[in-house]
C-alpha cells in the first residue's frame, strides 16, 4: 500500500503540481506517517522535509483534536474544506492553520493515504484579535469616532457616533458626517497621509453642536490607509469663551472709562497742589506744607495708578503687526525715555542681540518699560548697578530677558508678583503700582506667550518673556 503511495508521487505529475500550489501540502499513509513535505510546508513550519518524512503527523499538531483526525475517518464525509487546527512550529510556537484535506485512493477504491493543505492564518487571527480589541476600546469612548478609507468610505463607527448619527458605513464621509455631495473642500485626507496630525473645527450634520475633530492616519490589514476621526463636543466650550472674551472686554472698557474719569479731576488737582506748594509754601506752617506735599504725593500715585490701569485695559485691543518689530530700536527709545531714572539710580544698561518679534510695537515698548523701570526701582545693587537686556531663539520661541544684579525675588514671590496690585518685600522700599508687571504678564498671554522670573547667578533676578517665533518653520 505505502508502495503504491510512492508510486503514486513519484509517477503522476501531482508532484509538480503540488508545488506551485501557494499552501503548504503533505502527505501521509494511513496510520499518519509522513511521506511527502513541500517547500511551503517548510517555509511555515521551519521544519524541512528531511526532518518530518517518515514521522506521524500528530507530533506536530497543538491541539487535542487531531488525535481523533476526521480525514481516515469513514463517518466523515471528505474532502475537509476550510478546517481549523494547531501545528507547532520548529521554534515551539503555536500556529493557526486552515486546512483541506482528502483521501488518496489506488486504483480498486483501496485508500492508500491522505493529503492535507493549509495556509498559516496565525497573524490573521492576531490581526482579528487586534481589530475586536480595538473595537472594544473605541466603543467604550464617550468621543464620537469614525474610521474612513483612503476613498472616504466609512468602514467603522463606534457606539457614541452610531448614536449620534445613526448606523450609515459602507458610506462616503462627507455625506454622512457633513450632508455634502463632494468631498470637503477643506478635507485632511492627504496632510493625514503625509504624516500630520490635524485638527478641525466642524459641525456634524443633523447635530446642531460643534466639534473638534482630530484627524489621524491608521492601518488595517485589510485596508492599509485609514483615517481616524476622534470627534469632541466643543459647543460649551466655545460658549463659555465667548462670554469669557464678552466679560473680559466689558471689564477692559470699564477700567479704561473708570481711569479716564478719575484722571481728568487729577490734573487740576495735581496743578494746585504745585501752585500751593511754589508760591504760598512760605505763609504756610510746618503742619500746612506737609499736607499740601502730602495732597500732592498722593495724587501723583493715583495718576500713575491710573495709567498703569489703562495700559493694562487696553493689551489684547491693539493689532497685531503682519511684519516682524525691531527690538533693538524699541529698546533703544525706551531707554531714552528712561534716562532720568538712569542717571537717578546711577544704573548702567547694556544691550545685547535681540530678535525681532511679531508684536505691536507699543505693547514691545510697555514689557520693556514695565521690566527696566522695575529693574532700576528693585533690582540696583550697590556692587553691580548693571542692567542687562537681551535676547536668544529657541526653536519655534524667542526668550527676551531683563537681567539685574539686585536683592533678587523670594521664591515665595516668584509667581504673586505676576498678579495685579501684588507686590513683593520692596513695597516699604520703592513706591509702585503694582500694576506693571501684571501688564507684562497680560501681554505675554494675549501673544501666545509666557512670562516668568529666574534666580540671576550671584544674586539678583531675571525675567524672561516668552513669545513665539515669527521665522519659525514647521
Amino acid at each position: 500500500m505505502i508502495s503504491d503511495l510512492y508510486h503514486l508521487i513519484e509517477h503522476y505529475p501531482l508532484e509538480k503540481l503540488l508545488q506551485v500550489v501557494p499552501a503548504g501540502i503533505f502527505v501521509v499513509t494511513p496510520d499518519r506517517k509522513i511521506v511527502y513535505w513541500d517547500e511551503e510546508a517548510e517555509r511555515i513550519t521551519g521544519f524541512r522535509a528531511t526532518e518530518v518524512i517518515g514521522r506521524s503527523c500528530l507530533e506536530l499538531h497543538a491541539d487535542a483534536c487531531c488525535y481523533s483526525c476526521a480525514l481516515f475517518d469513514e463517518t466523515v464525509s471528505k474532502p475537509l474544506i476550510g478546517e481549523t487546527c494547531l501545528l507547532t512550529n520548529k521554534n515551539g510556537r503555536r500556529l493557526t492553520i486552515s486546512k483541506n484535506a482528502d483521501l488518496l485512493r489506488a486504483a480498486d477504491g483501496t485508500v492508500i493515504g491522505g493529503i492535507e493543505a493549509f495556509v498559516d492564518r496565525t497573524n490573521l487571527k492576531e490581526v482579528e484579535q487586534e481589530r475586536d480589541s480595538l473595537r472594544s476600546v473605541l466603543n467604550g469612548m464617550t468621543d464620537p469616532i469614525y474610521i474612513c478609507n483612503r476613498h472616504y468610505q466609512l468602514l467603522f463607527f463606534n457606539r457614541a457616533m452610531e448614536s449620534l448619527i445613526g448606523k450609515m458605513t459602507d458610506r462616503p464621509c462627507y455625506e454622512v458626517l457633513y450632508g455634502l455631495e463632494d468631498v470637503c473642500f477643506n478635507c485632511p485626507m492627504d496632510e493625514v497621509f503625509s504624516g500630520e496630525l490635524c485638527r478641525q473645527e466642524t459641525h456634524l450634520t443633523g447635530t446642531g453642536r460643534t466639534y473638534e475633530v482630530l484627524h489621524s492616519a491608521c492601518h488595517f490589514h485589510q485596508h492599509p490607509q485609514c483615517k481616524l476621526g476622534v470627534c469632541r463636543d466643543i459647543t460649551e466650550r466655545l460658549m463659555i469663551r465667548q462670554r469669557l472674551l464678552q466679560a473680559n472686554r466689558e471689564l477692559d472698557g470699564f477700567v479704561a472709562m473708570v481711569s479716564h474719569d478719575l484722571r481728568s479731576p487729577l490734573t487740576p488737582l495735581i496743578g494746585y497742589a504745585e501752585l500751593l506748594q511754589e508760591r504760598y509754601s512760605h505763609v504756610l506752617d510746618d503742619l500746612g506744607r506737609e499736607s499740601v506735599g502730602e495732597i500732592y504725593a498722593t495724587a501723583e500715585r493715583m495718576r500713575d495708578l491710573l495709567e498703569d490701569l489703562l495700559c493694562l485695559a487696553r493689551v489684547g485691543q491693539v493689532p497685531v503687526p503682519i511684519a516682524p518689530v525691531d527690538t533693538s530700536r524699541v529698546v533703544a527709545e525706551v531707554v531714552n525715555e528712561l534716562s532720568d531714572l538712569f542717571e537717578r539710580h546711577q544704573a548702567q544698561i547694556h544691550i545685547g542681540n535681540l530678535p525681532d518679534v511679531i508684536i505691536a510695537e507699543s505693547l514691545l515698548a510697555d514689557i520693556y518699560r514695565n521690566l527696566i523701570t522695575n529693574a532700576l526701582k528693585y533690582g540696583i545693587g550697590e556692587k553691580d548697578p548693571r542692567i542687562e537686556v537681551f535676547g536668544h531663539v529657541v526653536g519655534g520661541r524667542i526668550e527676551l530677558l531683563v537681567r539685574d544684579h539686585g536683592a533678587g525675588v523670594a521664591d515665595i514671590e516668584r509667581e504673586r508678583i505676576f498678579e495685579p496690585f501684588a507686590r513683593g518685600d520692596a513695597i516699604h522700599r520703592c513706591s509702585g503700582t503694582g500694576i506693571g508687571l501684571a501688564t507684562v504678564a497680560k501681554i505675554a498671554r494675549v501673544c501666545h506667550g509666557r512670562v516668568w522670573v529666574e534666580e540671576t547667578s550671584g544674586g539678583g533676578a531675571t525675567f524672561v518673556v516668552e513669545l513665539p517665533n515669527p521665522q519659525w518653520e514647521f
